[in-house]
């Protein structure tokens, strides 16, 4: 891979330096510059994201103590590192300029494992969602059912229903992803009329959630007073906005975008534009692996002292 970033970032400072006076690329398409764009961006999400994660990762399991927000926090460490991990054969995929050197099984199953991760991705932070609330709203009566085993039952349940969902992306016809290098289970390119209910669904169950669960949040929130309930509330408010600005940057436009993006294709009536919108917000989501360690700085306390010893020379910085 990094042989291969070498050669590509010559051809794109030549390039750069040297375009031909009608505006084509060295590919002889004007579509270079777009490829390496997304390569670009890829690439800084990966180099930011994967050592973030593994931080996380290695923090969370050498927690003696654990809770079922630490257990949701674990897995969706996981799913991020997983999430992140086939960014390579994206950026390989773009400095090609679109063409597939993998394989067909391979496209499938690549398809599969970064839809997979997203949407666990999704649903893991409304389940944190719900255990803030249950610990805000109702401390007391939650604590019979707020339990490390119950939130490891829900999220292996999770697992496996969104793997079972996500199947489906595994299948598909030789001609969609042929000899020829083309891939479209990168981006999901070619759908059908059901995904449109099926995305619309799997995107409103956990927005939902999590509009819900923060109304009643700051609801309860406002009733606080006392100096020994502040921790809690200021936790809150912080999770709050981390996990808002995740949807709002990460989530929230690919899925109105790929709402777009199917019932237009059901038309027939895909556009360049909106194809390259396409790919922009499914970039977007993997934004996510990188506010994801922001939110676990904040929220969880081992997480933060492992990151900060790692940056501060004197233990006595760490806060």
């Amino acid at each position: 891979l990094c042989g291969f970033l070498f050669n590509h970032v010559g051809l794109l400072h030549t390039w750069c330096l040297c375009p031909n006076t009608k505006g084509e690329s060295f590919y002889g398409t004007s579509g270079a510059l777009w490829n390496y764009s997304l390569s670009i961006f890829y690439i800084l999400i990966f180099i930011i994201a994967v050592p973030g994660n593994i931080l996380a990762l290695w923090a969370f399991f050498h927690q003696k103590s654990t809770s079922p927000s630490r257990v949701f926090l674990r897995n969706l460490s996981v799913a991020d590192i997983c999430y992140v991990l086939v960014l390579p054969m994206r950026i390989i995929y773009h400095l090609s300029d679109n063409h597939w050197p993998f394989g067909h099984i391979i496209c499938q199953l690549l398809g599969f494992l970064f839809y997979l991760n997203m949407y666990c991705s999704l649903y893991l932070m409304s389940f944190i969602s719900l255990d803030r609330l249950l610990a805000v709203v109702i401390p007391l009566k939650s604590q019979s059912f707020r339990k490390p085993l119950y939130a490891n039952v829900a999220v292996g349940i999770l697992w496996v229903m969104v793997i079972v969902c996500m199947t489906p992306t595994l299948f598909s016809r030789r001609k969609q992803t042929n000899s020829s290098g083309i891939c479209n289970k990168l981006y999901l390119e070619e759908t059908n009329p059901t995904a449109l209910i099926s995305t619309i669904v799997a995107f409103a169950i956990p927005l939902v959630t999590i509009v819900v669960s923060y109304i009643l949040i700051l609801l309860k929130l406002r009733t606080v007073q006392q100096k020994e309930e502040r921790p809690v509330k200021d936790k809150a408010i912080k999770m709050i906005i981390l996990i808002v600005m995740n949807f709002l940057f990460a989530f929230v436009p690919y899925h109105v975008c790929r709402i777009i993006y199917i019932q237009q294709q059901s038309h027939g009536n895909i556009t360049e534009g909106l194809r390259k919108a396409n790919q922009i917000t499914s970039a977007l989501t993997c934004i996510s692996g990188i506010l994801d360690p922001v939110m676990y700085f904040f929220l969880n306390r081992p997480y933060r002292n492992t990151f900060l010893k790692l940056f501060c020379k004197n233990r006595e910085d760490i806060i």
